[in-house]
């Protein structure tokens, strides 16, 4: 791959970044390289033994990496207060909103919400507005990246039926939760933009990467020979966790990224070096992402300072 790596990162020294779903894949790689150029990572992970042992392991990569882990369920509204709430740090330089689940069955979270639009959107969208204060405290340069994806184009949020009750189908209700976290970041860049602030903004996607997001639904419904397929798809098509975490790295710290960029590999939605990506129309539609936000609000309770 030639273009903009890892080894660009610049200095990240006196920084404090959050990382949810730092455990594995693309969150686990970006959090790495993070604390491999200096910065304080705070790995927000939900399965507290799985996140044990991937800061032993980060530590094992990057000796005398500053870490700290934190437990942090996404699809627990009290969960993520909790985190806020004992977070010591009273400045939060960079926010990498990675972590999600992707084509599930039909699920609910603890609050009672389609699981991938609670998780993957509502969770994120709560943390966030939490986390803003100590955001705005960092000064120039504090950043907010959401991780999408290239499915987003499956569809849009559905304002009359936002979590697909009337009739789920998971692969859509996936593209609808990535159209939504494009939306949140489209309506967070224009409330930024508009109070003057410096914090910025921005969203990515990491292309067909290999994680465990492909195989978790097949494995949780114990459909071996789909979960079997999506591994082998991703052992000839997909590109590494390390190349997908590239667009999340980039988003958060290269130079010249701006309010509402949507970063991802520059060649067709899958792979290569970071560069902006296209995106969906209805991702930039104000009335669309205001009327999401207002629906946010509602349904987490968390209103924006």
């Amino acid at each position: 791959m030639t273009g903009w790596s890892a080894k660009d990162i610049p200095d990240q020294n006196g920084r404090t970044a959050v990382v949810t779903g730092a455990n594995s894949g693309i969150g686990y790689v970006t959090a790495r390289e993070l604390a491999r150029r200096g910065a304080r990572v705070v790995l927000a992970c939900r399965d507290t033994t799985r996140g044990k042992a991937a800061e032993q392991l980060m530590q094992d990569q990057v000796p005398g990496a500053d870490l700290r882990l934190a437990t942090l369920d996404l699809a627990d509204l009290s969960s993520v207060r909790a985190f806020v709430k004992e977070l010591p740090e009273d400045r939060v330089d960079l926010l990498v909103n990675n972590a999600g689940v992707m084509a599930l069955p039909h699920r609910r979270t603890v609050d009672g919400f389609e699981m991938q639009f609670g998780t993957n959107h509502l969770g994120h969208f709560a943390l966030t507005g939490l986390l803003l204060p100590r955001l705005r405290a960092a000064g120039p340069g504090a950043r907010v990246v959401t991780v999408s994806s290239g499915l987003h184009l499956l569809g849009t949020v559905d304002p009359r039926d936002v979590q697909m009750d009337h009739r789920y189908r998971r692969w859509i209700a996936y593209g609808r939760s990535k159209s939504a976290n494009l939306l949140f970041t489209h309506e967070l860049s224009r409330r930024l933009t508009a109070e003057g602030g410096s914090v910025l903004a921005v969203a990515a996607h990491p292309g067909y990467a290999s994680t465990n997001l492909q195989t978790a639904g097949a494995r949780m419904e114990g459909r071996a020979w789909m979960e079997r397929g999506a591994e082998l798809l991703n052992r000839l098509l997909a590109q590494s966790a390390e190349d997908g975490a590239l667009p999340s790295l980039y988003a958060a710290t290269a130079a010249g990224v701006r309010q509402d960029d949507f970063i991802g590999p520059r060649l067709q939605l899958w792979r290569g070096a970071p560069a902006r990506s296209v995106r969906a129309w209805w991702t930039r539609d104000d009335r669309a992402s205001a009327g999401l936000w207002a629906v946010s609000e509602r349904l987490t309770g968390v209103t924006y300072p």
